[in-house]
């Protein structure tokens, strides 16, 4: 289990647990001994390992508004109060016969079953953040739940196929429905690291039975990911003052994770060519990159029918 910290400048992984079954692992000496698990290492759920990372990271002093994860946190009535004691906004997604009352009413319905009386006017198209091929349009609605003015069941429509998914949302001051659908967008942060640390750092490329080498080998890949994730947050130029500004067609995209591994192994590993060449290269890669995503991203916002 791993817990990301996603930013305006980057994300990378920043805290990691070794989830144990309960009968096969935990309640079995033996094989405990074999692994070199501490005594001390009990059995704990995923949203109970979850929240410990939570709090150890809002005690090392990181800074989050927000938390967001998948149904096995947002089903846990207990995270979702811990995270509310810290005053730590969520938007977690949660099965569709997941139960909530409104209105003040006295008996709960269905999640789905409440999507279904929507009225047309209640969903709105919003982007849930950009991604390979452009922005990712879904259409959206929200209900206040419980006597709670901050808490909402949002709902998620899928544009083509009308497939649901389901939030439930806390925030410590009132937001509007473009925050909850940007924090909701934000969750495949987590995978995206997974995918650049399993490709770029080698999370995944280990062989340990034990413990100990298990979390050393993944602190390693962590703290990696960490370092270039930096480096690309660092190079990345400032945006100017104004609000407005004008983006050049021959502009490279900013450097990014990969590229900047790329460029460290061939500065430890000088390739035959010179660095102006290796340079040079970099530069049309990424304005190669540049192109084609501008492509794709006047593709598909021209593919979306207005409303």
């Amino acid at each position: 289990m791993f817990l990301a910290l996603a930013t305006s400048q980057g994300r990378a992984l920043i805290d990691r647990r070794l989830y144990l079954p309960e009968h096969s692992w935990s309640n079995d000496p033996e094989r405990r001994t074999a692994a070199g698990i501490p005594e001390t290492v009990q059995f704990a759920t995923k949203p109970r390992l979850a929240e410990q990372m939570i709090q150890a990271a809002l005690d090392a002093g990181i800074t989050a508004s927000w938390v967001t994860g998948d149904e096995a946190y947002g089903q846990d009535p207990q995270l979702r109060a811990a995270l509310k004691a810290r005053g730590i906004g969520y938007v977690l997604a949660v099965a569709c016969s997941t139960r909530v009352r409104i209105n003040h009413g006295r008996t709960p319905a269905r999640a789905d079953t409440l999507a279904g009386r929507l009225p047309a006017t209640a969903w709105h198209r919003q982007s849930a953040g950009n991604g390979a091929k452009g922005p990712r349009y879904y259409d959206w609605a929200w209900i206040h739940i419980g006597t709670d003015s901050h808490r909402h069941l949002l709902i998620r429509r899928n544009r083509s196929t009308g497939e649901l998914a389901f939030y439930l949302c806390w925030s410590p001051t009132e937001v509007p429905l473009s925050e909850l659908v940007r924090v909701a967008g934000a969750r495949w942060s987590v995978e995206e690291c997974f995918q650049a640390a399993k490709s770029q750092v080698g999370l995944d490329h280990y062989q340990v039975r034990n413990w100990t080498a298990w979390h050393r080998h993944i602190t390693l890949a962590m703290l990696a990911l960490a370092f270039l994730t930096a480096l690309a947050a660092d190079a990345t130029p400032k945006p100017p003052a104004d609000t407005y500004h004008f983006v050049r067609s021959r502009d490279p995209i900013t450097l990014t994770v990969p590229e900047i591994r790329h460029l460290l192994v061939a500065v430890f590993n000088p390739p035959a060519v010179t660095a102006a060449r290796l340079l040079h290269w970099s530069n049309w890669r990424r304005r190669h990159q540049a192109t084609a995503r501008r492509s794709h991203y006047r593709r598909r916002t021209a593919s979306e029918p207005a409303g």
